[in-house]
């Protein structure tokens, strides 16, 4: 098997001219030459491709998108409005007293920041999304190719059992007939 080439491959088991294959299709073939694995983590494969700036909003993604960072800015807004409200009042030293328009501005410019970052972050999920579909569809042709090379090697072993029965019958019928007519 290693010693076919990946267009007899494609021509024997996908009925395809090498030229016609797509990516995967000649990746799987190729391995299946090698005698390579085929599947891969789709995770890892993304992963290898990133950039710092892909990894990066990743992260503020998460970070941006749990619950400890809604509690914790929760906590920062009713610190601010307390301090300025009530704390920092009293001594005539508030900052950004109410409506507190200096803490508009910074969480405007907190969420002008974050919504292209999350934006970003749902883009290479989505690019990892196909990333995983490709090595799904490459791991399941390669199944149904193993499997279409198991039929055909069972196809053969039984034919040529076949082929054994067939000439053993026809030396027993040789041999009855033999019997048969000096007796």
């Amino acid at each position: 098997m290693t010693n076919e080439t990946t267009s007899d491959l494609a021509i024997r088991m996908l009925v395809e001219d090498d030229a016609e294959l797509g990516e995967e299709e000649r990746h799987v073939l190729e391995n299946i030459a090698a005698g390579r694995l085929t599947s891969r983590d789709a995770a890892d494969v993304s992963d290898e491709r990133s950039s710092f700036g892909e990894r990066l909003s990743d992260r503020v993604a998460a970070v941006g998108g749990s619950w400890s960072f809604i509690i914790f800015f929760g906590i920062v807004l009713v610190g601010w409005m307390l301090l300025n409200t009530d704390i920092l009042a009293h001594i005539g030293k508030q900052f950004d007293p109410y409506p507190y328009i200096f803490l508009n501005l910074l969480l405007s410019t907190l969420a002008a920041i974050q919504a292209p970052v999350i934006m970003m972050s749902q883009n290479r999920q989505a690019a990892k999304d196909r990333v995983a579909a490709r090595l799904d569809y490459e791991t399941n042709l390669r199944a149904e190719l193993d499997i279409l090379r198991l039929h055909d090697k069972i196809d053969r072993s039984v034919d040529e059992r076949l082929i054994a029965i067939e000439q053993r019958v026809a030396t027993i019928a040789a041999a009855v007939e033999k019997r048969g007519g000096s007796a």
